[in-house]
């Protein structure tokens, strides 16, 4: 992938439906999801729509599923067809894996041909919809794969969109998307690096601390118009955490064109905003040489 012709890389796009009419959720969640984010585009957009549409805004996307099979009972979406379709875009289309961390051993000899066969550059992990807790060393085996395969591991953090709004959420726990669950994975795998999703409300302050303090925790911006983010963290985006953070939209439920809006509005150094919108991803991912690190500091 060329990253000098892009104008910015989405690390957080969902692809929602397969070549088969599909869907990685069943109605119910789908429009309890869109009903939380008003979203009013496609809410099932197919990896061909999503290729022209990033194709079109000189945008690279990262682009994944959930396979939440055992917590839903709902059959996922196939990360395998997903990475292969996205072989034939590289240009624009990153591809991230799915596996049900139930899986057990399955679970991550399924990973290991993720990566090594199909060409999978990292991995999702939605801890409330997949109904794990991620500290549990039950599936330190899978994070240890992941570190040996040298991919990037997405975690979820706070609250979510699916299941808002239903009779108990759907049983739906937030607390597995409590960040600092998180902070015990990045320290027991320090090769691992993971990407907490999403502005982690309510502990947005607990994941500014967790990449603060641990040097493989990156934080992405998706799943909130950036003019409502917690003034924390656009203070810290815009210093001590330039280098930690990086763009995603949430597609299809929040769109690149409505965040990029927004984002105009934050008053972003101009130095910082080409690494928050694709230079700290492209690092992350491994598409780009290391950098020294020039990140400011603070007291702690």
């Amino acid at each position: 992938m060329d990253i000098t012709t892009l104008d910015a890389i989405d690390v957080h796009v969902h692809v929602e439906q397969d070549s088969h009419g599909c869907h990685s959720l069943d109605d119910e969640l789908i429009d309890a999801s869109a009903s939380y984010f008003k979203a009013s585009a496609n809410r099932t957009p197919t990896l061909s729509h999503i290729t022209d549409y990033y194709r079109s805004r000189s945008m690279a996307a990262v682009v994944f599923t959930v396979d939440a099979t055992s917590a839903t009972g709902h059959p996922a979406l196939s990360s395998e067809e997903i990475a292969d379709e996205a072989a034939s875009h590289p240009g624009v289309l990153i591809p991230f894996g799915s596996v049900d961390p139930h899986a057990g051993q399955a679970a991550i000899r399924r990973a290991r041909r993720l990566v090594t066969d199909h060409g999978v550059r990292g991995f999702k992990f939605h801890p409330s919809l997949q109904a794990f807790q991620p500290n549990d060393v039950r599936y330190y085996p899978l994070y240890e794969a992941l570190a040996e395969l040298g991919v990037p591991a997405l975690f979820h953090t706070g609250q979510t969109g699916i299941g808002a709004g239903l009779p108990g959420g759907r049983g739906i726990k937030l607390r597995y998307s409590d960040p600092m669950l998180l902070d015990d994975v990045a320290a027991d795998f320090p090769d691992l690096t993971i990407v907490m999703a999403h502005p982690s409300v309510p502990w947005q302050d607990a994941a500014i601390s967790i990449a603060t303090h641990k040097a493989n925790v990156y934080i992405d911006l998706s799943g909130w118009s950036p003019k409502y983010f917690p003034p924390q963290l656009v203070r810290a985006a815009n210093s001590f955490l330039r280098h930690k953070v990086l763009f995603g939209s949430d597609f299809p439920v929040l769109t690149p064109d409505r965040w990029m809006a927004d984002f105009a509005d934050l008053k972003i150094k101009d130095d910082v905003q080409p690494l928050i919108l694709k230079e700290n991803a492209a690092r992350m991912l491994g598409l780009a040489a290391p950098e020294k690190n020039t990140e400011e500091t603070r007291e702690p």
